[in-house]
């Protein structure tokens, strides 16, 4: 397998893969570094964590506003700072993750919710940094990654185009010199038919940059449409079991589906291949059997060419048809066997 870059991540190339272990490690670091052992059997590109605790990305506080009421969200009865302590990927783990990825060579990045969290991932050379779809309104998170001159990723779930546009003009003044936008729909799981693909296209219009996918529906169906149309980047999050209790395994995908995810994704982008044509090589030897301009009859040198006489069929080694029009009513310049391909050597020229 080609070592993997985030320098690769740009129109034209295989798409990207990162497996997102997000909150799913469930307190265990051996439970974290079984899912990079599955993210290296899948053959991913990078594993990504996340990087906050708590207290930096809200308040201990249980009022109304700080609870997860909605009955249809997935963390529906849990204080936000409740769910975030759960969630957190603990600091004091990430240099042993970092060096676990590296030593299977894979890269390891992060997404940092805070400046300190930026700071942090420094000390550990962290590659790249991806902006979560929740803190692209976040533009000082935004402005301080992007000071790093690492590749920025940012998700858009929920944005506006306005919004989109101000992160990336943020990150531009910034310094930042690689960015790549993901078409996210930020619902946990989220609808096959919310994807909204078509939007990919739209957005590299718009934004001039790379588009991947960060996905949250069930399955892979979406990533490979979105392979189809372009998509430079794909991550999907994993679990060892979608059944498990993990904060995010409820729309995550199991070893066997990352592992067909990447095979699947590998073979739309090479089904697509370039802009071609005049055929592929493969092509060559079937031309054999077009059609071109045959004798029906023995022709005599000096007799005329006609729709008599000539006829349009398989195999291709005569004259093209588009010449039938220009050869009727011209001489021969010799004898033409019945049944024998017509050459440039047996027409008048005039």
């Amino acid at each position: 397998m080609t070592k993997p870059s985030f320098d690769k991540i740009m129109k034209g190339c295989r798409p990207f893969i990162v497996a997102e272990i997000s909150g799913n490690h469930d307190g265990s670091i051996e439970r974290a570094k079984k899912l990079i052992d599955i993210a290296y059997e899948a053959e991913v590109d990078a594993v990504k964590l996340q990087t906050f605790t708590a207290d930096t990305i809200t308040l201990d506080v249980k009022t109304d506003e700080f609870w997860v009421s909605d009955k249809e969200n997935l963390w529906q009865g849990q204080s936000l700072h409740e769910l975030y302590q759960k969630a957190a990927t603990p600091w004091e783990w990430h240099k042993e993750l970092f060096d676990y990825c590296h030593d299977k060579g894979l890269l390891c990045f992060s997404s940092p919710f805070d400046e300190s969290a930026v700071d942090f991932l420094e000390t550990l050379n962290c590659p790249a940094y991806k902006i979560a779809s929740f803190e692209l309104v976040h533009i000082p998170l935004i402005q301080h990654a992007a000071r790093t001159g690492k590749p920025l990723i940012m998700s858009t779930g929920m944005a506006s185009e306005l919004e989109i546009k101000d992160a990336v003009e943020a990150a531009k003044d910034a310094g930042a010199q690689q960015i790549v936008l993901l078409k996210c729909t930020s619902a946990y799981p989220s609808k096959t038919t919310d994807a909204n693909l078509a939007t990919i296209n739209d957005m590299h219009e718009k934004f001039q940059c790379p588009i991947g996918l960060s996905d949250h529906s069930l399955g892979i169906d979406v990533p490979i449409v979105a392979t189809a149309l372009g998509a430079v980047l794909i991550e999907k999050h994993i679990t060892l079991d979608r059944n498990d209790g993990a904060v995010d395994s409820a729309f995550s995908l199991q070893p066997e589906e990352l592992t067909q995810l990447v095979k699947s994704v590998n073979t739309t982008w090479s089904i697509l291949g370039q802009v071609t044509y005049g055929g592929s090589q493969s092509e060559e030897k079937s031309k054999i059997y077009r059609r071109s301009i045959y004798a029906n009859k023995t022709i005599k040198k000096g007799d005329y060419f006609s729709t008599d006489n000539l006829s349009v069929v398989r195999p291709g080694l005569g004259i093209a048809p588009k010449h039938l029009a220009d050869i009727i009513g011209k001489k021969a310049t010799s004898d033409v066997s019945q049944n024998t391909a017509l050459t440039w050597q047996k027409v008048e020229d005039k």
